[in-house]
């Protein structure tokens, strides 16, 4: 079904080249008629975004640093000037310092909890407070996550407390928006080939464990995941919020690798 989102409008935050997720989440929404903004934070990542927004036909760019709240009201202030109103918004934004994805998750500093919960998780819910005054005839707001949430997974220690803290964020984010016809999702993809999952050490084992293990024998593609995105910020997922939908091969429902694979 064509243009699903002709005449709605959102933000894309967390864009950080051509192969983030987030970016094969706005080629999705704009494929489909979607009218979009986009955040980043500094300059350098600015320049990177600017022309990939402008290949969509966006001229909305915003900086916005999730750290600092001065940063958000100006962000959100400016958006508040181009559109009275929106549709959806996108956080594709996570961080931890790499220095403390390897080794044992006992040994996490103080300093990189509260940094890791804070610009992965905390983020979310400030976003949503902010943007939903431009939400009032009902809205999809999306995150992502990963299933290091619920399982032990190499390599991924505090992120994977972070990303639950995020699950757990969605859920009640979905009961508190949903009387505003708000709808409040995740999207937790496999391991992808992004900038973000580079940092995390194994990287390459874990995304050539999925393609071997996973039930469909592949990871997760960028087309597959903004496709996911399109149908939750479109009306036909109307009736979906506070779900962790996964989108990675099938992989999430293995108790253990495939036997030729023991």
């Amino acid at each position: 079904m064509p243009d699903l989102m002709t005449g709605k409008r959102g933000l894309i935050m967390g864009v950080a080249n051509e192969r983030s997720i987030a970016w094969g989440i706005a080629q999705a929404l704009a494929a489909e008629g979607a009218e979009l903004a986009f955040s980043y934070q500094g300059e350098a990542f600015g320049k990177r975004v600017a022309p990939l927004a402008q290949s969509l036909g966006s001229d909305i760019l915003i900086d916005a640093d999730v750290n600092d709240d001065a940063s958000m009201d100006a962000a959100f202030a400016e958006l508040a000037r181009h559109w009275s109103r929106m549709d959806f918004l996108v956080h594709a934004i996570a961080y931890s310092d790499r220095n403390e994805l390897t080794g044992r998750f006992v040994n996490t500093s103080r300093a990189n909890f509260q940094t890791s919960l804070t610009i992965s998780c905390y983020s979310f819910i400030d976003v949503a407070r902010r943007v939903a005054p431009l939400m009032p005839d009902g809205g999809s707001l999306i995150t992502l996550t990963y299933q290091g949430s619920n399982r032990v997974t190499p390599y991924y220690n505090v992120m994977g407390v972070a990303k639950a803290a995020l699950e757990s964020a969605v859920r009640y984010l979905a009961n508190d928006l949903g009387p505003d016809g708000i709808r409040v999702n995740a999207i937790s993809p496999g391991p992808m080939k992004t900038l973000a999952g580079a940092a995390i050490g194994g990287a390459r084992k874990t995304f050539r464990y999925t393609a071997a293990n996973a039930p469909l024998r592949a990871n997760a593609t960028l087309e597959a995941i903004g496709g996911t995105a399109v149908y939750l910020a479109s009306d036909q997922g109307s009736c979906t919020t506070g779900e962790i939908i996964a989108v990675d091969g099938g992989v999430h429902v293995l108790g253990m690798p495939q036997p030729e694979n023991i």
